[in-house]
């Protein structure tokens, strides 16, 4: 069963991006069949899904709260063994994660949590911090760089971990609910922003229940119609 739809035209649920992957390295993809899970003693959150996650594409995980979209998440990280289905990932090394509610460490500055991955990829602290800083102009971010992460408000955190997620270089990016604590114009920017990801090559999966976040991907999984019992998913 595929709940999946474009929401812009010329992509569908098997659509692949044109770009070639750079040589040497294996085409990269995620493929879920027949997937479904349940927690003990409770009925299926979802069910029969069949999916091909490629680079180049934003994928949305659509549904309101408790239908399972972190659970899908989590099972795309490998941190949830489904109930039922299989889990098929090639060329996927590096998975980044961007919690609903961010974490960080409180006395570090904005830079540094954004330069660390840099510098544990290679990059002299000069190098990385000059990178770090340029990742976070492209969220907003740059009045903040020397501040500590205790000193951030929620949607500056958010943003911050999505920025620092940038500077990991993800095969694979899920994204917990982005914009849930930004104002209009900082989701549209943040939206924009989770699209050139995708176009540099990584495939991107948001769990959301944004509308406008919703619009912004290149296809949404509807949760709700994975469901076959009525209860499971209501909010």
């Amino acid at each position: 069963m595929s709940a999946t739809h474009s929401t812009r035209p010329g992509v569908g649920p098997d659509a692949r991006p044109d770009a070639e992957p750079p040589a040497g390295r294996r085409a990269r993809e995620v493929r879920v069949e027949g997937l479904g899970h349940r927690f003990p003693g409770t009925p299926m959150l979802f069910e029969d899904l069949d999916l091909r996650l490629s680079p180049g594409e934003v994928v949305g995980l659509c549904g309101p709260s408790g239908c399972g979209k972190s659970t899908l998440l989590s099972i795309l990280a490998g941190w949830e063994t489904p109930t039922a289905g299989t889990l098929t990932k090639t060329g996927i090394e590096r998975t980044g994660w961007v919690f609903q509610n961010p974490y960080g460490v409180p006395r570090r500055s904005a830079l540094d949590h954004v330069a660390f991955p840099l510098v544990a990829r290679g990059q002299t602290r000069r190098a990385a911090s000059a990178e770090a800083l340029g990742v976070l102009r492209m969220f907003d971010l740059e009045h903040a760089a020397d501040r500590p992460f205790s000193a951030l408000s929620g949607g500056e955190a958010q943003r911050l971990m999505l920025a620092r997620a940038v500077c990991t270089a993800p095969d694979l990016l899920l994204v917990d609910e982005p914009t849930a604590q930004l104002d209009t114009r900082t989701a549209a920017t943040v939206n924009a922003t989770l699209g050139n990801i995708a176009a540099g090559g990584s495939i991107v999966v948001i769990a959301t229940h944004d509308p406008d976040t919703r619009a912004a991907c290149d296809r949404v999984v509807d949760m709700v119609r994975l469901v076959h019992d009525p209860v499971v998913g209501q909010p």
